[in-house]
């Protein structure tokens, strides 16, 4: 293996995710974190012609008109009719009040360009003062005493009520969070989109979300490698010697291997790439035969690894803690 990403078929047959109401997700989508300005309209216009259907957004990214622009230029050129996308976004966490989150939806929707989006997401159960990009220090935090999550929610739900996105959900939500919006007398979310790679299977809280006919989304499925704030000293999921030997059994990169993984456990995954070739390969793991056996050994890697720990939420002697945000 040359460290290339293989493609291996190009006839794609993945799964797809089943909403309540009986709309479709395909289980593999296009991630546009860490995508730059500059490079994320040439990578939706190649992802569309693709056949990526599924694209996965957030105000929170700073690319949305830049997208936007790609999906006009898109819809324009007859590439792909906009009933066919399944385009989500996200509520920023300074937006959590209720008045406030209407406001952060219209100007996604103002800058992809879009009548109504498909699903929207509430990004973390932590609320930042208003007008805060990313907090410095404890003061830039609202307390969920202050401001539960539920009051947040309701005002999602209101969105979709007025046709604004058809679909909402939650994002780094775990079991207690979910269950308090659900036992809160709020609506039970239609998705929960967290991290998970083997190293992180949550089993879990998958099964609770499958009990409750949650859908669940795995963000980081490579294990993020070009996030802000990375350090050497964490594991490289390229180089799983047992990753790295059921690539090579396929022919594949070991990439593929790990969106294998998430699509064939019935989860949706949205590994991000700028990069035609690695983009055409993403999609084309669906067509990877993994087998009970290699399913199995995959599952044995869990390890509670998060690459993304939620630490920078955690300033001394703010309202949240690392603790709080995953098990609380």
């Amino acid at each position: 293996m040359n460290g290339s990403f293989f493609i291996i078929k190009k006839d794609l047959s993945m799964n797809q995710l089943t909403f309540r109401n009986g709309d479709k997700l395909d289980a593999i989508g296009l991630g546009t974190w860490k995508s730059d300005p500059g490079e994320v309209y040439k990578a939706i216009r190649e992802a569309i012609n693709l056949g990526y259907r599924h694209i996965d957004c957030a105000w929170v990214y700073k690319n949305e008109a830049e997208i936007g622009q790609a999906f006009a230029d898109a819809f324009a050129a007859g590439d792909v009719k906009r009933e066919d996308l399944f385009i989500t976004s996200k509520l920023w966490n300074t937006f959590h009040h209720p008045d406030d989150v209407e406001t952060n939806i219209q100007q996604t929707l103002k800058d992809l360009q879009l009548d109504y989006l498909n699903l929207y997401l509430m990004h973390w159960p932590v609320a930042l003062k208003k007008g805060v990009g990313f907090p410095q220090s404890a003061d830039d935090f609202i307390s969920l005493k202050d401001l539960p999550l539920i009051k947040t929610w309701k005002a999602m739900e209101a969105l979709k009520q007025k046709g604004l996105t058809k679909h909402i959900g939650v994002s780094n939500f775990n079991i207690p969070k979910i269950q308090g919006l659900i036992d809160a007398g709020g609506m039970v979310p239609e998705m929960n989109q967290v991290e998970s790679h083997p190293l992180l299977a949550q089993n879990e809280l998958l099964a609770f979300c499958n009990k409750n006919e949650i859908l669940y989304t795995a963000y980081s499925p490579l294990g993020s490698r070009d996030r802000p704030g990375k350090t050497g000293e964490e594991p490289d999921m390229f180089q799983i010697p047992r990753v790295k030997a059921i690539a090579e059994n396929h022919g594949v990169h070991p990439a593929q291997i790990l969106i294998k993984w998430a699509e064939a456990r019935g989860t949706a995954v949205i590994p991000k790439s700028v990069n035609p070739e690695r983009l055409k390969a993403n999609l084309d793991s669906a067509n990877i035969p993994l087998s009970e056996n290699e399913m199995a050994e995959l599952n044995k890697l869990d390890m509670a690894y998060r690459f993304i720990d939620g630490s920078f939420w955690a300033k001394e002697g703010g309202p949240y803690t690392v603790e709080s945000l995953w098990n609380e």
